[in-house]
């Protein structure tokens, strides 16, 4: 269900014209989670609309334990959903904390 899981999600923002959303696999390197997907968006408003379509795309998808965390925040929104968890931020967000480096070195 994971790889399916991630393609959908990274359909979804692509419909929503997220920026530059990428998945990476870190079964290997860690057991938080099997995919780490981020992506950004334009503005607030945009992160917030992408945020709530992919809220909305993983309860049609009966994902039930969802936790989300930065909603109403500027830069940055978190969505856990188990096996695959969703970094939505903003373009400064996204350079200053260089999360794909982080997780993924070559990258």
């Amino acid at each position: 269900m994971t790889i399916p899981l991630k393609n959908k999600i990274i359909e979804s923002l692509k419909d929503i014209k997220a920026v530059n959303p990428i998945a990476i696999n870190v079964k290997k390197i860690t057991s938080l989670t099997d995919f780490m997907i981020i992506a950004s968006g334009t503005s607030n408003r945009h992160i917030t609309a992408i945020s709530e379509k992919v809220i909305d795309g993983l309860k049609e998808n009966k994902i039930k334990e969802l936790r989300v965390e930065g909603q109403g925040d500027d830069d940055w929104v978190l969505v856990d959903a188990g096996d695959v968890i969703i970094h939505l931020m903003s373009s400064e967000a996204r350079e200053f904390y260089d999360l794909e480096s982080l997780w993924d070195p070559d990258l």
